[in-house]
Parts: C-alpha cells; sequence; structure tokens
C-alpha cells in the first residue's frame, strides 16, 4: 500500500474523524459551524481537521474571515479499492458454498 494510502487510512481511524468527513459530504462549511457538531475544543476540531488535511480529505479556502472547509473524495479510492479486494474474496468463497450445496442437495 502507498504511503498516501497509509495515510489516509489512519486519517479515517478515528470516528471524530468519519464524522467530520460526513458532515462535509453534505457541503462545505465553516470551522465555527464543525466545531459547533463536536462535543470537543475548538483545539481538538482543528486538529482533527489538521490530519484530514494531511490526507488530503479535506481542502480550504478562506471566504472574507472565514476558513471554508470541503471533503475532497478522491484519496478515499484507496479505501474502496483495498476493501473491494475482500469483496472479491467473499465472492469466491461463496461460489464455491453454492456449488458444494447444490452438489448436496
Amino acid at each position: 500500500m502507498s504511503r498516501s494510502a497509509d495515510e489516509v487510512f489512519r486519517a479515517i481511524a478515528d470516528p471524530s474523524r468519519r464524522r467530520m468527513l460526513a458532515l462535509l459530504e453534505r457541503g462545505e462549511l465553516p470551522l465555527k459551524r464543525i466545531e459547533a457538531s463536536f462535543r470537543m475544543s475548538r483545539p481538538a476540531v482543528i486538529k482533527h481537521l489538521r490530519v484530514l488535511k494531511s490526507a488530503r480529505l479535506v481542502q480550504v479556502r478562506r471566504q472574507g474571515r472565514q476558513m471554508m472547509h470541503r471533503l475532497n473524495p478522491r484519496p478515499l479510492a484507496a479505501v474502496r479499492d483495498w476493501v473491494a479486494e475482500f469483496d472479491r474474496f467473499w465472492d469466491k468463497h461463496l461460489a464455491r458454498l453454492k456449488e458444494q450445496a447444490e452438489r448436496a442437495g
């Protein structure tokens, strides 16, 4: 797995960061709105957002005095691709199980 994929997996390992991504999936938000959705301090929210930005999962732009945050879903393709490998595993094993059940029945 690539270094950038490892960063994405580390970033989404935390439930709070996954919730932040889900919140941003609905649209771009200022820090204040993100902060209001969590029971943690502002520095803690900023720290989590910094991890998400480092993994390139969140993009930030300035709008006046506010910093607007938005989801960048492209890096999540690494997660989708990794999970897809296991989908193929289950497809193969379930097909074998079906064959065995049909032979026995």
